[in-house]
């Protein structure tokens, strides 16, 4: 509830501190990660606008560790594209999941919200819609831009650094495989999602021994997938024949 004496301004930047007071976190950590980003995006020749405009525009940590990634172990621009696009659409469903908070809310805020929305900024926005009653789409927006501006000035100051520094870049490269392997570790493990991993990581080393080296994550995250949606169909049959 805003006061009598109170302005349109006043109530806005009161708005801000707080999204940034929940943001700010996230901001922190994307910081660390946003700079070997782009360390890794100067490698294949990109400059610090184009990793803010890239950072601004497509806003995806893991898809764009990927693209270099990828990039210099030779695999094709159309497999890159293709795996990137798979990475991103669990996007979707994030955006989806806020519907019932968005009724009656503008449709540019939705779209900027739905665009802006990262794994990091959902917990922080998910968690806030839940247990408070004062917390807006207004909020959600700015927690999700604050988060993305961060990440953007971080793959920009990575991507400078990058132009001076010779660091090598198996390390720098390793960052895109540490958070896979962080998300990996953090997940409760069930044995669908065993078979998940088994068969996607099983799936890319066969593509690759048979010379599928270009399209082998794509693949072997799509084998997984299905793996996973076979093996939880039969086990659901199971269970209503017991």
């Amino acid at each position: 509830m805003t006061s009598a004496s109170e302005t349109p301004r006043d109530g806005l930047l009161k708005t801000l501190s707080l999204s940034l007071r929940y943001a700010l976190p996230v901001m922190l950590g994307y910081v660390m990660i946003g700079l070997p980003c782009g360390l890794m995006e100067n490698a294949i020749g990109f400059s610090p606008v184009l990793c803010f405009v890239l950072s601004c525009t497509f806003y995806s940590g893991a898809g764009q560790f990927m693209i270099p990634n990828l990039w210099l172990a030779g695999v094709p621009l159309y497999s890159i594209i293709a795996s990137v696009s798979f990475v991103n659409t669990r996007q979707i469903l994030y955006a989806a999941a806020f519907a019932p908070y968005f009724s009656g809310v503008d449709a540019l805020t939705s779209f900027l919200f739905s665009a802006t929305v990262t794994d990091e900024s959902f917990g922080v926005n998910m968690e806030r819609f839940q247990t408070s009653d004062s917390w807006t789409a207004l909020h959600a927006l700015l927690v999700n831009v604050c988060c993305m501006l961060s990440w953007a000035t971080a793959n920009a100051l990575g991507c400078l650094l990058g132009s001076v520094l010779n660091l090598p870049l198996a390390i720098t490269s390793f960052a895109m495989t540490s958070i896979f392997i962080c998300l990996l570790v953090g997940q409760k493990i069930t044995k669908q999602s065993a078979v998940v991993i088994a068969v996607a990581a099983a799936g890319v080393v066969v593509c690759k021994l048979v010379g599928l080296s270009g399209p082998a994550i794509l693949l072997g995250a799509v084998f997984g997938v299905v793996a996973g949606m076979v093996y939880g169909r039969v086990e659901r049959g199971a269970n209503e024949r017991a």
